[in-house]
């Protein structure tokens, strides 16, 4: 029976040209062949099974062969090429710094340099792993890295190029090899199979692609792995359960779910795969990953940037398509934020479910309003006279109706100002009950539209929400939000926050350090959640804003007043102070 081969191995590239994903650093290689410029010592870098060993062999092979073709490739008849094949050639020595990283190790192959080649032009050093010599080994090697003899070649290989001394890094041509990408993964996945008659699915090719990691030596190996697995017919599913990920079907399935606001078939398919021996991290990073990817799908241009086969091309650009901008942004925002937050939770299996109840609770309701505005035609309503109540009726029954009412500051100032209530009938067919405003009005001048130009603006601005924000407690819910909530931190920086007046929609919250104003921004969304549920104004949202606040660190202060400050510290300095003023 003959020796089984591994696919890494088997297939392993002879040639530049056979190279997946390395054209950068073949071309370069072959043109300083060709031009007889080669430098006297080589250092490839890059990740693992991208290729860097392969490209210093097939490099040693080709400037010792004695009938380069003009491709620049070996001739594999000459008699350097037979021996390099064979593994008998006395011109190429490879070294494993990891297992030979002394001092003596390296003192060795420098007596090795000063013996010329018997046959051929190179006697090619290829030392792998070079990062693991220790620095007196390093010390040892440059003189003779700097100045070799002319048939001496060296050719270093390493995947940490930050652990190499700069000394060693100046006296070499630098090459480095980058992660192979997906496509070319599956292509030559596509022509092993090809080659050893198994049948195969795309998808499941751009599965061990994707799972390889840039790596074309990790994809072969779990290319023979999955075969003897299924038994010589790679399907989807096989790979999936073989190789430990997670179906996209049930991100598809997710996401529909997030779009319907069904909550429970959300659980529910987290629990299946739970089910099956998935981790929360894994779960929740591929779902910011499947978001992610149907953003891309939006826009024909960024298309590209989804690495996956052409049928789940289709299945992403068909999902989204029916998704809109703003949810998937939303979606993608949160689920962000959760699998940031993960690896702090302690119960993480609650916190999944959090995040998946969010997730599901955004529902395209509110995200099509704007839409849903547009469709509907605002109707101006008949003008009627408003009832302006206490205590802004003193301010405008008395005087002409005109365009628009200051409300004077000195509103502003009262002392019971929280206590006392504001109420508006506003303008409608239907009588809406009078509810209070608890906020304090801004230090600014307040405009209240009362003529009937007007009151169709306003209408404007309601976006047939059915209540103005004046018309409802919002401070009111400001105090209940911060006694229902278990964040300490935030409930603080509520507490020092003074709210104020916008717009008809809106109210602004004035803080006076930088750290409130994050806590509360950073909870933004649930508070406006809490808020437009109990209002029912679906638009209704707040700003933040720095008030400076007077230091007395910075204040000039008089002689007299300083005189004073001491006298409040020392009282003895005030009868110092009346001698001296009786003196003078």
């Amino acid at each position: 029976m003959e020796s089984y081969v591994v696919s890494a191995r088997k297939y392993r590239p002879a040639t530049f040209d056979s190279v997946v994903g390395q054209s950068h650093i073949t071309n370069t290689l072959k043109n300083a062949i060709k031009s007889g410029q080669l430098a006297q010592a080589f250092l490839f870098c890059g990740p693992r099974g991208v290729g860097k060993t392969t490209c210093a062999r097939i490099l040693a092979k080709a400037i010792n062969c004695q009938n380069l073709s003009d491709t620049i490739e070996a001739c594999n008849e000459c008699e350097s090429c037979k021996s390099f094949n064979d593994s008998t050639s006395m011109n190429i020595f490879e070294l494993d710094a990891a297992s030979n990283n002394s001092v003596d190790d390296i003192r060795r192959l420098v007596e090795q340099v000063r013996i010329p080649p018997q046959s051929g032009k190179y006697k090619v050093y290829i030392v792998d792993e070079v990062h693991m010599l220790s620095s007196q080994a390093f010390n040892a090697f440059l003189k003779t890295l700097e100045e070799p003899p002319s048939y001496a070649k060296f050719i270093l290989a390493t995947t940490e190029k930050h652990k190499i001394i700069p000394t060693i890094l100046s006296r070499c041509q630098i090459f480095d090899f980058k992660r192979i990408k997906i496509e070319d993964i599956s292509h030559h996945l596509e022509y092993v199979a090809k080659t050893e008659n198994i049948p195969y699915e795309p998808e499941a090719l751009h599965v061990i692609a994707q799972k390889a990691d840039g790596g074309l030596r990790d994809a072969l190996s779990m290319f023979d792995q999955l075969i003897n697995f299924t038994g010589g017919n790679l399907t989807y599913a096989n790979c999936i359960d073989n190789l430990n990920v997670l179906d996209y079907e049930y991100y598809f399935k997710l996401v529909d779910y997030f779009r319907a606001g069904d909550i429970g078939g959300a659980l529910l398919l987290y629990q299946q795969v739970l089910d099956k021996g998935f981790d929360g991290q894994h779960f929740i990073t591929g779902l910011s990953e499947h978001i992610r990817n149907l953003l891309v799908c939006l826009d024909p241009i960024t298309q590209t940037l989804l690495d996956v086969s052409d049928t789940m091309r289709y299945r992403y650009v068909e999902q989204a398509v029916n998704c809109k901008l703003q949810l998937l942004v939303k979606l993608l925002d949160i689920s962000s934020d959760f699998e940031y937050r993960y690896r702090d939770a302690n119960n993480k299996r609650l916190f999944i479910e959090v995040a998946l109840t969010k997730l599901a609770s955004l529902s395209n309701a509110e995200l099509q309003i704007n839409q849903l505005v547009v469709q509907q035609p605002v109707v101006a309503k008949p003008q009627q006279q408003s009832n302006v109540q206490q205590p802004l009726a003193a301010n405008v029954s008395q005087r002409p109706i005109q365009q628009q009412t200051e409300v004077p500051k000195q509103v502003a100032t009262q002392p019971n100002l929280n206590a006392q209530a504001q109420s508006i009938q506003s303008v409608d067919n239907k009588p809406k009950p009078n509810v209070s405003v608890k906020m304090p009005l801004r230090p600014s001048t307040i405009s209240i539209n009362v003529s009937s130009p007007n009151v169709s603006e306003l209408e404007k601005e309601k976006k047939n929400d059915g209540v103005d924000i004046i018309e409802v407690g919002v401070e009111d819910l400001w105090r209940k939000y911060m006694e229902i909530s278990d964040n300490e931190a935030l409930i603080s920086a509520m507490d020092k926050a003074k709210l104020s007046l916008s717009n008809a929609n809106s109210f602004v919250v004035e803080l006076d350090n930088l750290y409130s104003e994050s806590i509360i921004n950073k909870s933004k969304l649930e508070i406006l959640s809490y808020m437009r549920d109990k209002t029912g104004v679906r638009l209704l949202d707040f700003e933040t804003i720095m008030i400076k606040q007077e230091s007395d660190e910075n204040k000039i202060h008089t002689p007299s007043e300083k005189i004073e400050y001491l006298i409040k510290k020392n009282p003895q300095i005030g009868v110092y102070k009346t001698i001296f003023s009786d003196i003078y």
